[in-house]
């Protein structure tokens, strides 16, 4: 297993602080740490030349948002029983997962040039046996909402405060176990859990709604007894708000609306770029956009 990096756990610690008391500072530390998970994702893809860039981009904001505005956690003490809980459902976007955690310093970032290699801990998908901030293994859709699910009830059970986060993609919501989880979490009332939906329109293959139609989406999180939050998925402070604990006992889910690839011009909204491999002049063109 992957250790803990101290000094990036520490840096993370003062980023934090340094932005946590003006708003305008906060937003732009969340901009800052994005554009770095930005780019160490295109440098990963194309070292190990695998992955989702599509999914990694368009997730990337509600990633950095999380951790670095909202989670309570110390990567330094990853284990720590009364920490805030995170999964990643769609665990096939495992390459921004992992540099977010290296930037929060739960290892060090110099482990993300491993990504896929032979026995790497950075598997296609998340390990939570290789890999510090991992709490349950994901990759196979529709599962990790459950977990979170019982993650949730597992804190009132224990008499403890932590709330429960899961990230899911839009395409997974066509998984039978995720309406199964939504009704549970709100028959059980677990105020504690927040969904993100990672809006982004499209899967492998085609749109969404070409492939099984989920819209009205709000109405259909509405009438499962969830408090729906709608958010621009790519706005930090949007989703700075709508990821504030619930007022009432009702789960709550932000639907964020994202862009497939957001950030590089040739990637975004394309069906394509689920899984495409950038080229050597692809990758210098994307460094160069994400660097502006």
């Amino acid at each position: 297993m992957l250790s803990t990096d101290p000094d990036g756990a520490e840096r993370f610690q003062a980023r934090r602080r340094a932005g946590g008391g003006d708003p305008a500072g906060r937003v732009g530390e969340l901009r800052r740490m994005a554009a770095e998970v930005r780019r160490d994702v295109v440098h990963m893809i194309d070292r190990a030349q695998l992955g989702h860039i599509g999914g990694d981009l368009s997730v990337t904001d509600i990633l950095a948002t999380l951790f670095g505005g909202v989670l309570d956690i110390d990567p330094a003490r990853p284990d720590h029983p009364d920490r805030d809980r995170f999964i990643l459902s769609k665990g096939h976007c495992a390459a921004s997962l992992y540099a977010t955690l290296a930037r929060c310093g739960f290892f060090p970032p110099a482990e993300l040039a491993t990504f896929v290699a032979p026995l790497s801990p950075l598997n296609g998908h998340p390990n939570r046996r290789k890999v510090p901030g991992v709490e349950t293994n994901t990759g196979p859709l529709g599962h990790g909402f459950p977990v979170a699910v019982g993650c949730a009830l597992a804190a009132r059970l224990s008499g403890r405060s932590y709330r429960t986060f899961v990230v899911l993609g839009d395409g997974e919501l066509q998984e039978g176990s995720n309406w199964e989880a939504a009704m549970t979490a709100a028959h059980y009332r677990l105020g504690s859990l927040t969904a993100v939906v990672d809006r982004n329109r499209l899967q492998q293959g085609a749109r969404t709604e070409d492939t099984k139609r989920l819209e009205p989406l709000t109405e259909k999180w509405t009438s499962f007894g969830w408090d729906v939050r709608n958010v621009d998925g790519h706005d930090h402070e949007q989703l700075l708000h709508a990821l504030r604990p619930a007022t009432t006992d009702r789960p709550v889910v932000v639907i964020a609306r994202t862009v497939k690839g957001r950030g590089v011009s040739f990637i975004e909204d394309r069906v394509e770029w689920h899984h495409k491999i950038p080229d050597a002049d692809q990758v210098r063109a994307a460094l160069e956009e994400l660097s502006r």
